[in-house]
């Protein structure tokens, strides 16, 4: 009995110290990705928007490049960076992200640059170029007034508020699709591009022609589909092209924009006119005033987790970063990582550089791809989660060690009842 009781206790002094320490929130921190688990597909989906309808075949995962585009260092999968730039921040909480230099295309950190995420809203910049590119040609017209269909107010997730009624040129719906990440103006310029499958197909165009071949869009507005894929290198990529057009710049910056309203629907009893109203940024560094911020796209779906592309310039330089896969945590919103992103690109010397942001000017050959070996579904699940033990672990480390505890209080009850 007495061997028991020691056992009983050394076990509780071996296991409860570390369980109580367990016991409250753990603070999460960056995904470990050195073992590339998302090389060749994203995350796996914690919900059913990616399930394929019944006898459509699933799309295959895309090539992997070899060696990756930007250069060979970005074919690690871990943090990339330069020693003599100081030390990374902490407290990221994006599986991937990526800092550069806007201008030069110098990549002056990643970690995961090449790793497949879905973009979630920040795809909109792709589906802008798109957009800018039919402007350019003349096929679509900046002032030309589009009316709205059931299709673009009754779209999935944030909308800019369009109605039956209402009439709105392609600069209102340009603008609601950066600045609120409108989906309702994403649909609305969707159909003035064809259709889904003609945007699309533009869309996956316009990213191949940028070398950003991580990419696939399967939604014009972010929403997730079985086969949406981009990375923190393709979305630098993409964000930087965006921000060579002039009007996206303009955009892009803004803090606020008057959204037309329409009228009352008289299929709703009692219904008043909605009048037009100032929508603001979803770019919490640009509405709050955060020094230099040239403008950025947001991002956020279940399975994308929250996103970010968006540069900000100091003193003649500017840095764009990436943020992929990402949490908000208590005093550690993702602002609040990007602001650390931002502060470490400007500390950066200016001829840091790990890897680089192509342009189609180079001339450069697009790298031989490999074919992508379908994904271990349990190799994959296993990598979402963190360095730290999520709370079934947590529970189950408390309870063992209650278990303990309470075992042994019972043989000491036992052992001092068989005394008396």
């Amino acid at each position: 009995m007495r061997l028991l009781v020691l056992f009983i206790l050394v076990m509780i002094t071996l296991v409860c110290p570390s369980a109580a320490a367990y016991a409250v929130p753990v603070p999460v921190t960056t995904p470990v990705t050195d073992h590339c688990p998302h090389k060749v597909t994203t995350p796996p989906a914690v919900d059913t928007s990616e399930v394929v309808t019944p006898g459509s075949p699933a799309p295959s995962p895309l090539p992997v490049p070899d060696p990756p585009v930007g250069g060979t260092r970005l074919a690690g999968c871990g943090v990339v960076a330069e020693p003599d730039a100081g030390p990374v921040p902490g407290r990221l909480t994006s599986a991937g992200w990526l800092i550069a230099d806007l201008d030069t295309g110098k990549i002056i950190a990643a970690k995961d640059p090449h790793g497949r995420y879905r973009p979630a809203s920040t795809v909109k910049v792709l589906l802008s170029l798109v957009v800018l590119d039919a402007i350019d040609r003349g096929t679509m017209d900046l002032d030309a007034v589009v009316a709205a269909t059931p299709e673009d107010w009754g779209a999935e997730g944030d909308s800019c508020g369009m109605g039956p009624g209402g009439h709105y040129t392609v600069r209102d719906l340009l603008s609601g699709l950066i600045v609120v990440s409108g989906n309702d103006c994403a649909s609305a310029l969707t159909r003035q591009l064809g259709g889904v499958d003609a945007t699309l197909t533009a869309m996956n165009d316009k990213a191949h022609s940028l070398q950003a071949l991580d990419t696939h869009a399967s939604t014009p507005s972010g929403l997730d589909a079985a086969g949406m894929s981009t990375s923190p290198y393709d979305l630098a990529l993409i964000y930087r092209e965006a921000m060579r057009n002039s009007l996206f710049r303009e955009l892009i910056g803004l803090r606020d924009y008057r959204f037309p309203g329409y009228p009352k629907r008289p299929d709703v009893p009692g219904d008043k006119d909605h009048p037009g109203y100032l929508m603001q940024t979803s770019n919490h560094l640009l509405l709050d005033g955060y020094p230099g911020m040239l403008g950025g796209k947001t991002g956020y779906t279940d399975d994308a987790r929250k996103t970010f592309v968006g540069a900000t310039e100091r003193d003649g330089r500017r840095i764009v970063i990436v943020q992929m896969y990402g949490l908000t945590l208590e005093s550690d919103s993702y602002w609040d990582q990007a602001e650390s992103m931002y502060d470490y690109g400007f500390r950066a010397p200016t001829d840091t550089e790990v890897g680089l942001l192509v342009t189609p000017s180079t001339g450069r050959p697009a790298p031989a791809t490999t074919a992508a070996a379908a994904p271990d579904p349990t190799q994959a699940m296993s990598a979402t989660g963190t360095d730290h033990p999520d709370r079934w672990s947590i529970r189950i480390l408390v309870g063992l060690c209650a278990a303990l505890v309470a075992i042994g209080l019972l043989l000491v009850a036992l052992r001092l009842f068989a005394r008396r």
